[in-house]
């Protein structure tokens, strides 16, 4: 590589990297929109939560086939990425194959990029085949239409061609690297075990024809990685990075312990106190704040871990497959109910952008103009969806904080949970007996 290719190169990795910064910037800025919780305790345990769900997989092969070949995928794909670092240094300094020193090292490391490279090939066929062939159900719900179902399909194309390049600039360096050539550059470095079967196609071209097969397959692989870095901010390949610190910052809690609204609390406090006024108005210029709104009709309303699963979602479907209310053809489906969040803090997060920083009211929310009543009073909140998440996301806190909503800012809900309170209240039972007639029934012959 001449000088010139060195800066070109310097400036499309800058340029590549700069614009993933920016979009990490604004994701952070919108996962920040939600509200504050605490999650720093029990820090050992959420380690353990870290590095066994999103690092070690433990829960993917809880379905084999697909664990087996998400595992094959996500570790063929991180480790042939440590070539990256050769490629930059390669490319920032002109030199070629910069670590082949290692020698035996290297040898092992470059045959095990290339057998892993081919296996995610082929469990990205495999992928394909069952998501457009066999059609398996969860990836054909009706939120998979339009973009999601075609992300699905682009990220596949994508690893695919980055495989088939790195495989290729492989058999043609394989090839320079045994040509008689004055200049030859191309050391003898490396084992090549799958693309030496590629490596004979080259054998009747000249060395300047090969030279340039290899030279654009290098640049096409470090511009196509580059490209996928920024491509993940769009995707829902996004759970490459975001699995990580969503399962380390996911509730640690017993499944089906809901917690208790602290504006709820507040408020209870606050009535049973007999010096307070509940319907005086905060004096002008006091710090006593407006009462918090209960439950959530908005991405603001929510906390920002809830936001963050939003961003983490898969879109794999586990969840709604495992959903009931969704298997007895309810309209609930649990991973609308994150991609609606998604879609929606997007839609905050680009209104901000467009009016330098502040959100200006646009007439929307979630509740309603993204989730309807009916898929919230459809969820039985038995927790089948975040036992299912793969990567420890929550679609039933977000359920139950917008059903506080309804029932407590709207008085929005259905009868039959009316009918319910209402007898609470006034039988401290949820049934319509009088406490006096309770043990009636004792009587009956």
């Amino acid at each position: 590589m001449n000088l010139l290719d060195n800066i070109f190169f310097a400036l499309l990795l800058a340029a590549g990297i700069g614009f993933f910064a920016f979009n990490v910037k604004k994701l952070i800025r919108n996962i920040k929109l939600g509200k504050d919780v605490n999650r720093t305790d029990r820090s050992s345990e959420r380690w353990k939560n870290m590095a066994m769900i999103a690092l070690g997989q433990q829960k993917m092969v809880k379905k084999p086939i697909a664990g087996f070949l998400h595992i094959l995928v996500y570790v063929g794909f991180v480790i042939i990425n440590i070539e990256v670092l050769e490629i930059i240094i390669d490319g920032l300094f002109g030199t070629h194959r910069v670590f082949s020193f290692m020698r035996s090292l290297y040898d092992i490391l470059i045959g095990s990029f290339e057998i892993l490279a081919a296996l995610v090939i082929f469990a990205v066929v495999v992928f394909w085949i069952r998501r457009n062939v066999i059609k398996i159900q969860r990836f054909w719900k009706p939120e998979m239409k339009g973009w999601p179902k075609n992300d699905g399909n682009i990220i596949l194309y994508f690893e695919t061609v980055l495989m088939l390049l790195f495989l290729t600039m492989n058999a043609a360096d394989y090839t320079l690297q045994y040509m008689n050539e004055a200049n030859n550059h191309y050391v003898q470095a490396g084992t090549y075990p799958i693309s030496s079967f590629i490596a004979p196609l080259f054998n009747n071209l000249s060395f300047h024809s090969v030279e340039i097969i290899e030279r654009v397959c290098w640049w096409l692989h470090i511009a196509g990685i580059l490209s996928f870095l920024n491509y993940l901010y769009y995707s829902k390949h996004l759970h490459i990075l975001l699995a990580f610190p969503n399962t380390y910052f996911a509730n640690l809690e017993p499944k089906g312990k809901f917690p208790n609204s602290e504006a709820v609390t507040n408020e209870v406090k606050m009535m049973m106190d007999p010096n307070a006024d509940p319907f005086a108005a905060p004096a002008e210029n006091s710090e006593e704040e407006i009462p918090e709104k209960f439950g959530a009709s908005d991405v603001q309303d929510l906390n920002w871990v809830q936001l963050l699963n939003s961003y983490t979602c898969t879109e794999c479907g586990r969840c709604t497959a495992e959903c009931p209310a969704n298997q007895t053809g309810k309209k609930l489906s649990p991973r609308k109910i994150m991609m609606d969040t998604r879609d929606r803090l997007e839609e905050v997060g680009k209104n901000i952008d467009t009016n330098k920083g502040v959100f200006k009211e646009d007439g929307k929310q979630l509740l309603n103009d993204y989730i309807t009543q009916e898929e919230l009073w459809a969820c039985t909140s038995c927790n089948a969806c975040v036992e299912a998440c793969p990567v420890n996301i929550d679609p039933l806190s977000i359920i139950m904080d917008m059903r506080r909503y309804l029932v407590m800012e709207q008085s929005a809900a259905p009868n039959e949970l009316n009918n319910m309170m209402t007898n609470i209240e006034n039988n401290g039972a949820p049934w319509p007996y009088n406490q006096m007639d309770r043990l009636n029934w004792t009587n009956e012959a």
